[in-house]
């Protein structure tokens, strides 16, 4: 069977996604938060496997300076066979008549990221509710 690829928040199960985030595994986002960044979001796609959500990514954009590509997540089942980079094509292609479209990693994804044409920034600056967590996994560092 085809995958299906949703871009609409129409039938989403919020409990799915956030499974779906559990398992990938990306931390754990709680459902009520998931709906919120989601419902914010101007761009989003949900890929369905047999009825089951096995990929989504989103992307968070003024409509014409700057688009921000997010919370790409995949099913395990899925890693490896292309879908994770067909979602970041599909939110840079929704996302094309942006000025600029950043994307924020997972630390030890980069290459993966690279391999689609990113770069590295070297100004990106961030402030964390919590600092420490995002010191500890990678995120930023002390310099």
């Amino acid at each position: 069977m085809a995958l299906e690829w949703r871009y609409a928040l129409d039938g989403v199960d919020w409990d799915e996604l956030s499974d779906l985030y559990r398992v990938a595994p990306l931390g754990n986002k709680k459902a009520s938060d998931l709906k919120v960044v989601f419902t914010a979001s101007m761009f989003k796609c949900f890929i369905y496997d047999s009825d089951k959500l096995i990929g989504t990514g989103r992307a968070l954009a003024d409509g014409l300076d700057c688009s921000y590509i997010c919370d790409i997540a995949v099913h395990p089942s899925h890693q490896g066979s292309g879908v994770g980079k067909e979602i970041v094509s599909t939110l840079v292609n929704l996302s094309k008549n942006h000025k600029k479209i950043i994307l924020y990693a997972v630390p030890g994804k980069e290459p993966f990221y690279r391999k689609l044409g990113f770069k590295r920034m070297t100004t990106a600056m961030a402030l964390f509710a919590n600092p420490t967590q995002a010191l500890e996994s990678g995120l930023i560092c002390e310099t």
